[in-house]
């Protein structure tokens, strides 16, 4: 076993080889601090028997504070090699064999209410539907452990009544979360507050029967203005918080629908439907295209600075160096879904965040006098009405 030398951090695996609980989450305090990087997480073991265990069972031994299934979340999204190689669950291992977990903070039963403001569109005593802002992450996870969506709603639990959230995924710190946004992506998405409602809620999603669809401000003019893109996705193969197109045992198959809604020079406003929910689907999706998100600079998307508009579409008093969206410009604007108790047909739409809609406005002022069919809207056939996100209807 090998770990990080650092006199100042208890070592991450104690002599019994075990992850110890408390190193782990002062190693992730200094990493949430900027003292250290995501690699101090990173528990290292040698098998030192041939014992031929699967993967998920050996690290179920060695992290006892985790449960298999978050470790086998947690292999699935491609942060457990063996011999320097991702690896699967299932994955047997034998003497000699070098094994690399790259863990989130120790989960803890007792979540810190946080008073963080959040947009409620519904609530009842078995869901709650948010329209979430963005710069916000929705669960504790590596490097956050507070600030998030699950300690606002904690927050909001605590002081308006009314229940709390399932114990569902309680054990990773994420209560009631049924789907995720992104951090920086806004938009409405539905938590469970009991049990029954979440496991109901998640069949309906693994089931792809929840539909799911978006607003993107992209770069460039997508041709064709509409299609399937059905490419399957795993992790970057270099690059730890990145995911790309796969094509070899780790992708797994993605589905997003688009459709061009309107174009700018340089700029289109796309909708899209998710068929499937893999971690970064629309923007890698987009990126591997050509039309990375305005502001997505992970994958290739720039900032929109108002000087790179024409001064028609800016007053000359405003600093030319202020970003018109300082986020991809990405929001969730419509989520329906069969009710987890009623059956009743529940349909949500959330209206584009200030930062969005005046980036449509000012592009749309930058063509105003241009020929042909810049800046025009093809509403006709989306499956987002524009009135429901705050956009006009042509």
């Amino acid at each position: 076993m090998t770990d990080e030398p650092d006199d100042l951090l208890p070592p991450l695996v104690a002599p019994g080889g075990k992850v110890d609980r408390d190193a782990l989450l002062a190693r992730h305090e200094r990493i949430a601090e900027g003292d250290l990087d995501e690699d101090a997480a990173t528990a290292r073991f040698v098998v030192g028997v041939s014992i031929s265990k699967r993967l998920d069972r050996y690290l179920t031994d060695r992290i006892p504070f985790l449960s298999r299934t978050s470790l086998q979340r947690l292999i699935g999204e491609g942060a457990v090699t063996v011999g320097g190689r991702v690896a699967k669950a299932s994955t047997r291992l034998r003497a000699g064999d070098e094994v690399a977990a790259t863990l989130p903070p120790p989960p803890t039963k007792v979540l810190e209410p946080e008073e963080i403001p959040i947009d409620i569109l519904f609530e009842d005593e078995h869901l709650l539907v948010l329209d979430k802002q963005p710069d916000i992450i929705v669960h504790p996870a590596r490097g956050n452990a507070g600030g998030t969506l699950v300690n606002a709603l904690a927050w909001h639990f605590q002081t308006q009544g009314g229940g709390g959230l399932s114990a569902v995924g309680e054990e990773d710190a994420r209560p009631g979360i049924v789907h995720r946004l992104d951090r920086f992506t806004s938009g409405v998405m539905v938590v469970a507050k009991s049990d029954l409602a979440h496991w109901r809620l998640a069949k309906q999603f693994e089931r792809r029967e929840v539909r799911k669809r978006y607003l993107a401000i992209v770069h460039g003019r997508p041709e064709p203005a509409a299609d399937v893109i059905d490419l399957p996705l795993g992790k970057h193969p270099t690059h730890r918080e990145k995911y790309a197109v796969r094509h070899d045992a780790t992708g797994k198959a993605s589905v997003t629908l688009y459709r061009t809604v309107a174009t700018w020079p340089g700029f289109a406003l796309l909708e899209l439907d998710l068929r499937t929910g893999r971690t970064h689907q629309i923007r890698v999706h987009l990126s591997h295209r050509g039309w990375s998100i305005v502001g997505d600079d992970m994958y290739g998307g720039r900032h929109l600075p108002l000087g790179d508009l024409p001064e028609s579409a800016r007053d000359p008093e405003e600093d030319p160096a202020r970003p018109l969206i300082a986020r991809q410009a990405l929001h969730a604007t419509h989520l329906a879904f069969e009710h987890p108790l009623t059956g009743e047909a529940c349909v949500f739409e959330a209206p584009l965040r200030r930062d969005m809609a005046e980036t449509i406005d000012r592009l749309g002022r930058s063509v105003r006098g241009l020929p042909g069919s810049w800046g025009r809207f093809r509403w006709q056939g989306c499956l987002v009405s524009p009135e429901a996100v705050g956009l006009p209807a042509e």
